[in-house]
Protein backbone atom coordinates (compact mmCIF):
# COMPACT_ATOMS: atom_id res chain seq x y z
CA UNK A 1 0.00 0.00 0.00
CA UNK A 2 1.66 3.55 -0.50
CA UNK A 3 1.29 6.73 1.05
CA UNK A 4 -1.35 8.21 -0.84
CA UNK A 5 -3.80 5.72 -0.52
CA UNK A 6 -3.94 5.50 3.09
CA UNK A 7 -6.24 7.25 5.32
CA UNK A 8 -5.72 10.51 6.61
CA UNK A 9 -4.17 9.38 9.71
CA UNK A 10 -2.08 6.72 8.59
CA UNK A 11 -0.59 8.59 5.47
CA UNK A 12 0.67 11.49 7.89
CA UNK A 13 2.13 8.42 9.89
CA UNK A 14 3.80 7.07 6.89
CA UNK A 15 5.12 10.45 5.59
CA UNK A 16 6.54 11.04 8.93
CA UNK A 17 8.30 8.12 8.96
CA UNK A 18 9.82 8.70 5.82
CA UNK A 19 10.95 12.70 7.23
CA UNK A 20 11.84 11.19 10.56
CA UNK A 21 14.28 8.83 8.26
CA UNK A 22 15.48 11.74 6.23
CA UNK A 23 16.24 13.64 9.30
CA UNK A 24 18.30 10.91 10.64
CA UNK A 25 20.18 10.75 7.09
CA UNK A 26 21.21 14.73 7.52
CA UNK A 27 22.40 14.14 11.17
CA UNK A 28 24.90 11.61 9.89
CA UNK A 29 25.65 13.34 7.02
CA UNK A 30 27.00 16.37 8.84
CA UNK A 31 28.98 14.66 11.54
CA UNK A 32 30.62 12.25 9.00
CA UNK A 33 31.17 15.38 6.91
CA UNK A 34 33.15 16.75 9.58
CA UNK A 35 34.51 13.02 10.75
CA UNK A 36 36.21 12.73 7.33
CA UNK A 37 38.44 15.19 6.80
CA UNK A 38 39.87 14.79 10.66
CA UNK A 39 43.41 13.83 9.08
CA UNK A 40 43.17 17.04 7.21
CA UNK A 41 42.40 18.91 10.14
CA UNK A 42 45.06 17.34 11.59
CA UNK A 43 47.49 18.05 9.74
CA UNK A 44 46.85 21.64 9.08
CA UNK A 45 46.74 22.29 13.13
CA UNK A 46 49.71 20.24 13.10
CA UNK A 47 47.82 18.48 16.26
CA UNK A 48 49.68 15.08 18.09
CA UNK A 49 47.53 12.61 18.95
CA UNK A 50 46.85 13.35 22.69
CA UNK A 51 45.98 16.91 21.24
CA UNK A 52 43.87 15.54 18.39
CA UNK A 53 41.96 13.65 21.64
CA UNK A 54 41.54 17.00 23.39
CA UNK A 55 40.28 18.56 20.45
CA UNK A 56 37.52 16.42 19.95
CA UNK A 57 36.40 16.44 23.67
CA UNK A 58 35.16 19.79 23.23
CA UNK A 59 31.80 18.51 20.54
CA UNK A 60 31.84 15.77 23.23
CA UNK A 61 31.01 18.48 26.67
CA UNK A 62 29.08 20.55 24.33
CA UNK A 63 26.64 18.01 23.91
CA UNK A 64 26.58 16.42 27.59
CA UNK A 65 25.83 20.10 28.56
CA UNK A 66 22.82 20.73 26.55
CA UNK A 67 21.74 16.73 26.48
CA UNK A 68 20.14 16.71 30.14
CA UNK A 69 17.97 19.53 29.05
CA UNK A 70 16.85 18.05 25.88
CA UNK A 71 14.01 16.29 26.81
CA UNK A 72 12.33 19.62 28.38
CA UNK A 73 13.44 21.31 25.82
CA UNK A 74 11.81 18.87 22.90
CA UNK A 75 8.07 19.04 25.07
CA UNK A 76 8.25 22.59 25.37
CA UNK A 77 9.06 23.36 21.57
CA UNK A 78 8.18 20.01 19.73
CA UNK A 79 10.11 17.55 18.27
CA UNK A 80 9.61 19.93 14.03
CA UNK A 81 10.96 23.03 16.07
CA UNK A 82 13.85 21.85 18.21
CA UNK A 83 15.52 19.99 15.11
CA UNK A 84 15.36 22.95 12.97
CA UNK A 85 16.97 25.76 16.02
CA UNK A 86 19.47 23.17 16.47
CA UNK A 87 20.51 21.69 13.35
CA UNK A 88 20.76 25.24 12.28
CA UNK A 89 23.34 25.76 15.59
CA UNK A 90 25.32 22.85 14.37
CA UNK A 91 26.00 24.12 11.29
CA UNK A 92 27.24 27.36 12.37
CA UNK A 93 29.01 25.24 14.53
CA UNK A 94 30.72 23.58 11.73
CA UNK A 95 31.19 26.32 9.68
CA UNK A 96 32.97 28.28 12.35
CA UNK A 97 35.10 25.25 12.90
CA UNK A 98 36.23 24.74 9.40
CA UNK A 99 37.28 28.35 8.83
CA UNK A 100 39.03 28.15 11.92
CA UNK A 101 40.71 25.38 10.92
CA UNK A 102 42.01 27.16 7.51
CA UNK A 103 43.38 29.87 9.83
CA UNK A 104 45.04 27.84 12.03
CA UNK A 105 42.96 29.59 14.72
CA UNK A 106 42.86 26.57 17.22
CA UNK A 107 40.89 28.16 20.34
CA UNK A 108 37.88 29.16 17.82
CA UNK A 109 38.03 25.34 16.46
CA UNK A 110 37.12 24.25 19.89
CA UNK A 111 34.11 27.63 20.54
CA UNK A 112 33.19 25.97 17.20
CA UNK A 113 33.29 22.18 17.97
CA UNK A 114 31.56 23.49 21.14
CA UNK A 115 29.09 25.00 19.45
CA UNK A 116 28.66 21.97 17.11
CA UNK A 117 28.01 19.65 20.02
CA UNK A 118 24.86 21.75 21.57
CA UNK A 119 23.62 21.49 18.49
CA UNK A 120 24.42 17.73 17.66
CA UNK A 121 23.01 16.79 21.15
CA UNK A 122 19.62 18.47 20.89
CA UNK A 123 19.05 17.39 17.37
CA UNK A 124 19.74 13.88 18.36
CA UNK A 125 17.25 13.73 21.17
CA UNK A 126 14.74 15.36 19.40
CA UNK A 127 14.94 13.20 16.26
CA UNK A 128 15.19 10.39 17.96
CA UNK A 129 11.95 11.22 20.00
CA UNK A 130 10.18 11.60 17.14
CA UNK A 131 11.20 8.38 16.26
CA UNK A 132 10.07 6.99 18.83
CA UNK A 133 6.42 8.68 18.34
CA UNK A 134 6.18 7.97 14.87
CA UNK A 135 7.80 3.62 16.46
CA UNK A 136 4.39 3.84 18.81
CA UNK A 137 2.13 4.78 16.63
CA UNK A 138 3.27 1.93 14.12
CA UNK A 139 3.01 -0.67 16.89
CA UNK A 140 6.71 -2.37 15.54
CA UNK A 141 10.66 -1.45 16.55
CA UNK A 142 11.63 0.36 13.83
CA UNK A 143 13.94 2.46 15.34
CA UNK A 144 16.71 0.43 13.31
CA UNK A 145 15.96 1.90 10.12
CA UNK A 146 16.16 5.66 11.38
CA UNK A 147 19.30 4.97 12.77
CA UNK A 148 19.55 3.26 9.45
CA UNK A 149 19.19 6.63 8.17
CA UNK A 150 21.89 8.31 9.81
CA UNK A 151 24.51 5.75 8.71
CA UNK A 152 23.24 6.05 5.24
CA UNK A 153 24.43 9.66 6.15
CA UNK A 154 27.44 8.68 7.80
CA UNK A 155 28.31 6.97 4.44
CA UNK A 156 27.12 9.71 1.88
CA UNK A 157 29.07 12.33 4.28
CA UNK A 158 32.50 10.06 4.75
CA UNK A 159 32.25 9.06 0.53
CA UNK A 160 32.08 12.97 -0.05
CA UNK A 161 34.79 13.62 2.33
CA UNK A 162 37.37 10.53 0.34
CA UNK A 163 36.01 12.61 -2.74
CA UNK A 164 37.49 15.86 -1.49
CA UNK A 165 40.12 14.62 0.23
CA UNK A 166 41.54 13.00 -2.65
CA UNK A 167 40.62 16.09 -5.15
CA UNK A 168 42.58 18.02 -2.26
CA UNK A 169 39.42 20.62 -1.70
CA UNK A 170 40.05 22.76 1.07
CA UNK A 171 38.57 21.65 4.11
CA UNK A 172 36.80 25.32 4.96
CA UNK A 173 34.89 25.10 1.30
CA UNK A 174 33.98 21.62 1.37
CA UNK A 175 32.59 21.31 5.00
CA UNK A 176 30.51 25.04 4.53
CA UNK A 177 28.82 24.06 1.10
CA UNK A 178 28.17 20.46 2.76
CA UNK A 179 26.33 21.56 5.39
CA UNK A 180 24.24 23.99 4.33
CA UNK A 181 22.72 22.10 1.53
CA UNK A 182 21.99 19.91 5.04
CA UNK A 183 20.45 22.44 6.66
CA UNK A 184 17.64 23.44 3.54
CA UNK A 185 17.03 20.07 3.41
CA UNK A 186 16.24 19.96 7.22
CA UNK A 187 13.73 22.66 6.98
CA UNK A 188 11.93 20.61 4.31
CA UNK A 189 11.51 17.46 6.02
CA UNK A 190 10.07 18.65 9.47
CA UNK A 191 6.96 19.83 7.71
CA UNK A 192 6.14 16.03 7.40
CA UNK A 193 6.58 15.46 11.15
CA UNK A 194 3.34 14.29 13.32
CA UNK A 195 1.24 17.28 13.90
CA UNK A 196 2.36 19.10 17.44
CA UNK A 197 -0.68 19.69 19.75
CA UNK A 198 -1.77 18.88 23.32
CA UNK A 199 -2.34 15.76 25.15
CA UNK A 200 -5.21 14.74 26.63
CA UNK A 201 -5.43 12.52 29.88
CA UNK A 202 -6.87 10.08 27.95
CA UNK A 203 -3.51 9.83 26.07
CA UNK A 204 -4.12 11.18 22.57
CA UNK A 205 -2.53 13.78 20.67
CA UNK A 206 -5.17 16.84 19.32
CA UNK A 207 -3.65 18.95 16.42
CA UNK A 208 -3.40 22.34 17.54
CA UNK A 209 -5.90 24.74 16.32
CA UNK A 210 -3.54 27.52 15.70
CA UNK A 211 -1.67 25.02 14.14
CA UNK A 212 -4.20 24.30 10.99
CA UNK A 213 -4.01 20.98 11.07
CA UNK A 214 -7.29 19.04 11.13
CA UNK A 215 -8.55 17.84 13.95
CA UNK A 216 -9.17 14.10 12.49
CA UNK A 217 -5.31 13.06 12.15
CA UNK A 218 -5.43 13.11 15.98
CA UNK A 219 -3.76 9.92 17.12
CA UNK A 220 -3.01 8.30 19.62
CA UNK A 221 0.34 9.47 21.81
CA UNK A 222 2.93 8.52 20.27
CA UNK A 223 5.57 10.55 21.93
CA UNK A 224 6.30 12.30 25.15
CA UNK A 225 3.90 13.34 27.53
CA UNK A 226 3.37 17.21 27.75
CA UNK A 227 2.47 17.51 31.46
CA UNK A 228 4.83 20.82 32.12
CA UNK A 229 3.91 21.46 35.39
CA UNK A 230 5.42 18.33 36.73
CA UNK A 231 8.32 18.51 33.69
CA UNK A 232 11.23 18.90 35.98
CA UNK A 233 10.26 16.33 38.29
CA UNK A 234 10.01 14.08 35.74
CA UNK A 235 13.46 14.77 34.50
CA UNK A 236 15.02 14.30 37.91
CA UNK A 237 12.87 11.63 39.21
CA UNK A 238 14.30 9.42 35.82
CA UNK A 239 17.66 9.87 36.87
CA UNK A 240 16.81 7.50 40.05
CA UNK A 241 15.39 4.59 38.05
CA UNK A 242 17.41 1.59 38.03
CA UNK A 243 15.82 0.41 34.29
CA UNK A 244 16.77 3.54 32.79
CA UNK A 245 20.44 3.72 34.48
CA UNK A 246 21.11 0.31 32.94
CA UNK A 247 19.71 1.09 29.69
CA UNK A 248 21.92 3.93 29.31
CA UNK A 249 24.70 1.68 30.09
CA UNK A 250 23.69 0.10 27.64
CA UNK A 251 23.95 2.63 25.46
CA UNK A 252 27.49 4.40 26.57
CA UNK A 253 28.40 1.03 25.40
CA UNK A 254 27.15 0.96 22.44
CA UNK A 255 28.57 4.62 21.59
CA UNK A 256 31.75 4.25 22.83
CA UNK A 257 32.13 1.15 20.07
CA UNK A 258 30.61 3.34 17.19
CA UNK A 259 31.84 6.90 18.31
CA UNK A 260 35.67 5.02 18.49
CA UNK A 261 35.10 4.10 15.24
CA UNK A 262 33.46 7.44 14.20
CA UNK A 263 36.79 9.51 15.63
CA UNK A 264 39.76 7.19 14.51
CA UNK A 265 39.50 4.86 12.12
CA UNK A 266 40.36 7.05 9.56
CA UNK A 267 43.36 7.93 11.76
CA UNK A 268 44.52 4.53 12.51
CA UNK A 269 43.92 2.96 8.79
CA UNK A 270 46.18 6.33 8.06
CA UNK A 271 48.98 5.55 10.61
CA UNK A 272 48.75 1.88 11.60
CA UNK A 273 49.32 1.04 7.92
CA UNK A 274 51.07 3.75 6.22
CA UNK A 275 48.68 4.70 3.73
CA UNK A 276 47.20 8.18 2.33
CA UNK A 277 44.28 10.45 3.87
CA UNK A 278 42.09 9.34 0.68
CA UNK A 279 42.30 5.69 2.33
CA UNK A 280 41.56 6.86 5.73
CA UNK A 281 38.19 8.15 4.64
CA UNK A 282 37.96 4.59 2.90
CA UNK A 283 37.98 2.71 6.15
CA UNK A 284 35.61 4.66 8.15
CA UNK A 285 33.08 4.32 4.96
CA UNK A 286 33.77 0.43 5.41
CA UNK A 287 32.81 0.75 8.95
CA UNK A 288 29.63 2.79 8.08
CA UNK A 289 28.50 0.79 5.45
CA UNK A 290 28.43 -2.46 7.48
CA UNK A 291 26.73 -0.56 10.69
CA UNK A 292 24.11 0.42 7.86
CA UNK A 293 23.68 -2.64 6.78
CA UNK A 294 22.99 -4.19 9.75
CA UNK A 295 20.85 -1.50 10.73
CA UNK A 296 18.29 -2.42 7.75
CA UNK A 297 18.65 -5.74 9.25
CA UNK A 298 17.69 -4.69 12.42
CA UNK A 299 13.93 -4.74 12.58
CA UNK A 300 13.56 -8.22 11.07
CA UNK A 301 16.27 -9.17 13.32
CA UNK A 302 14.67 -7.82 16.49
CA UNK A 303 10.70 -9.15 15.58
CA UNK A 304 12.39 -12.96 15.37
CA UNK A 305 15.18 -13.09 18.14
CA UNK A 306 14.18 -10.10 20.41
CA UNK A 307 15.86 -7.39 21.72
CA UNK A 308 18.69 -9.52 24.35
CA UNK A 309 19.20 -11.53 22.06
CA UNK A 310 20.19 -9.02 19.23
CA UNK A 311 21.92 -7.13 21.67
CA UNK A 312 23.98 -10.16 22.64
CA UNK A 313 24.97 -11.48 18.95
CA UNK A 314 25.73 -7.56 18.70
CA UNK A 315 28.46 -7.75 21.58
CA UNK A 316 30.55 -10.58 20.25
CA UNK A 317 30.98 -9.52 16.78
CA UNK A 318 32.17 -6.04 18.16
CA UNK A 319 34.35 -7.53 20.14
CA UNK A 320 35.57 -10.12 17.61
CA UNK A 321 35.89 -6.83 15.11
CA UNK A 322 37.75 -4.78 17.28
CA UNK A 323 40.07 -7.65 18.61
CA UNK A 324 41.07 -8.10 14.38
CA UNK A 325 41.31 -4.43 13.61
CA UNK A 326 44.25 -4.11 16.03
CA UNK A 327 45.91 -7.62 15.45
CA UNK A 328 45.67 -7.93 11.78
CA UNK A 329 48.73 -8.06 10.06
CA UNK A 330 47.88 -6.65 6.83
CA UNK A 331 44.96 -3.59 5.98
CA UNK A 332 42.93 -6.08 4.28
CA UNK A 333 42.47 -8.14 7.08
CA UNK A 334 42.04 -5.20 9.11
CA UNK A 335 39.29 -3.97 7.36
CA UNK A 336 37.49 -7.06 7.38
CA UNK A 337 37.58 -6.68 11.54
CA UNK A 338 36.21 -3.32 10.76
CA UNK A 339 33.26 -4.99 8.95
CA UNK A 340 32.86 -7.07 12.06
CA UNK A 341 33.28 -4.00 14.39
CA UNK A 342 30.55 -2.26 11.76
CA UNK A 343 28.05 -4.83 12.28
CA UNK A 344 27.99 -5.24 16.05
CA UNK A 345 28.40 -1.58 16.42
CA UNK A 346 24.99 -1.09 14.74
CA UNK A 347 22.02 -1.59 17.08
CA UNK A 348 23.00 -0.87 20.48
CA UNK A 349 21.87 2.53 20.40
CA UNK A 350 19.11 2.41 18.54
CA UNK A 351 17.42 -0.76 20.66
CA UNK A 352 18.84 1.50 23.80
CA UNK A 353 16.68 4.58 22.28
CA UNK A 354 13.23 1.73 22.19
CA UNK A 355 13.73 0.97 25.63
CA UNK A 356 14.05 4.06 26.98
CA UNK A 357 10.54 4.56 25.03
CA UNK A 358 8.67 1.51 26.20
CA UNK A 359 6.55 3.92 28.58
CA UNK A 360 5.64 6.68 25.70
CA UNK A 361 4.27 9.06 28.87
CA UNK A 362 7.89 8.83 30.05
CA UNK A 363 9.58 8.50 26.64
CA UNK A 364 11.05 12.25 26.83
CA UNK A 365 12.88 12.25 30.12
CA UNK A 366 14.10 8.82 29.93
CA UNK A 367 15.55 9.63 26.28
CA UNK A 368 16.81 12.06 27.57
CA UNK A 369 18.99 10.59 30.63
CA UNK A 370 19.76 7.53 28.66
CA UNK A 371 21.49 10.13 25.61
CA UNK A 372 23.32 12.08 28.27
CA UNK A 373 24.87 8.69 29.53
CA UNK A 374 25.26 7.47 26.08
CA UNK A 375 26.79 10.49 25.42
CA UNK A 376 29.06 11.02 27.69
CA UNK A 377 31.08 8.34 25.33
CA UNK A 378 32.06 11.42 23.51
CA UNK A 379 33.48 12.86 26.97
CA UNK A 380 35.89 10.08 27.62
CA UNK A 381 36.66 8.59 24.87
CA UNK A 382 38.65 10.82 22.50
CA UNK A 383 40.84 12.03 24.94
CA UNK A 384 41.50 8.68 26.28
CA UNK A 385 41.90 6.58 22.93
CA UNK A 386 44.00 9.79 22.17
CA UNK A 387 46.37 9.68 25.27
CA UNK A 388 46.74 5.81 24.52
CA UNK A 389 47.47 6.55 21.21
CA UNK A 390 50.35 8.78 21.93
CA UNK A 391 51.74 5.50 24.02
CA UNK A 392 51.21 2.89 22.08
CA UNK A 393 49.65 4.12 18.18
CA UNK A 394 45.79 4.24 17.46
CA UNK A 395 45.01 0.23 16.44
CA UNK A 396 46.24 -0.72 19.63
CA UNK A 397 44.84 1.85 21.41
CA UNK A 398 41.28 0.86 20.27
CA UNK A 399 41.35 -2.47 22.24
CA UNK A 400 40.39 -0.60 25.08
CA UNK A 401 36.93 -0.41 23.66
CA UNK A 402 36.30 -3.88 24.31
CA UNK A 403 35.61 -3.14 28.44
CA UNK A 404 32.59 -1.18 28.37
CA UNK A 405 31.66 -3.62 25.39
CA UNK A 406 32.11 -6.59 28.13
CA UNK A 407 30.38 -4.19 30.38
CA UNK A 408 27.44 -3.53 28.43
CA UNK A 409 26.86 -7.18 27.69
CA UNK A 410 26.38 -7.98 31.22
CA UNK A 411 23.20 -5.47 31.77
CA UNK A 412 21.63 -6.28 28.34
CA UNK A 413 18.68 -7.41 30.13
CA UNK A 414 17.44 -4.39 31.35
CA UNK A 415 16.08 -3.63 27.86
CA UNK A 416 13.60 -6.49 28.06
CA UNK A 417 10.61 -4.44 26.35
CA UNK A 418 7.74 -3.07 28.81
CA UNK A 419 4.11 -4.21 28.39
CA UNK A 420 3.67 -0.44 26.68
CA UNK A 421 6.88 -1.33 23.89
CA UNK A 422 6.39 -0.77 20.09
CA UNK A 423 7.00 -4.48 18.80
CA UNK A 424 8.76 -6.68 21.49
CA UNK A 425 7.24 -9.99 19.60
CA UNK A 426 10.70 -11.62 19.83
CA UNK A 427 11.11 -11.33 23.51
CA UNK A 428 8.10 -12.34 24.20
CA UNK A 429 8.14 -15.46 21.65
CA UNK A 430 11.82 -15.98 23.55
CA UNK A 431 10.07 -15.97 27.22
CA UNK A 432 7.33 -18.30 25.22
CA UNK A 433 9.37 -20.61 23.92
CA UNK A 434 7.82 -19.69 20.55
CA UNK A 435 8.57 -18.27 18.00
CA UNK A 436 6.64 -14.78 16.79
CA UNK A 437 3.63 -15.04 14.46
CA UNK A 438 3.77 -13.32 10.69
CA UNK A 439 1.03 -10.86 12.60
CA UNK A 440 3.11 -9.86 15.17
CA UNK A 441 5.54 -7.95 12.38
CA UNK A 442 2.74 -6.46 10.61
CA UNK A 443 1.78 -2.91 9.74
CA UNK A 444 -0.99 -1.34 8.18
CA UNK A 445 1.59 1.71 6.69
CA UNK A 446 4.45 1.85 5.07
CA UNK A 447 8.25 2.24 6.27
CA UNK A 448 11.38 3.87 5.45
CA UNK A 449 13.74 0.66 4.50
Amino acid sequence: MTAPSLPAPARAVALAAWAVFAVFFLNGFNFATWASRLPAVRDELGFAESQMGLLLLFMAVGSLLALPLSGLVVQRLGAARAVVIFATINTAGLVTTAFAVSEGADWVVRVGLFVTGIGTGVWDAAMNLEGAAVEQRLGRAIMPRFHAGFSFGTMAGAGLGAVAAAAHVPVQWHLAAAVAVSLLAVLWCVRLFLPAGRVDDGGTRHADDSGGADPATAVPVHGPGDDRSRGARSALSAWTEPRTLLIGLVVLAAALTEGAANDWVSLAVVDGFGTDNAMGAVGLAVFLTAMTGMRLLGTGLLDRYGRIAVLRGSAGLALAGLLLFGLAPNLWLALVGVVLWGMGAALGFPVGMSAASDDPQRAAVRVSVVATIGYSAFFMGPPLIGFLAHEVGYRSALLVIAIPVVVGLLVVGAARPLPTAAGGAGDRAADDGARPGADDAASTVDRPN
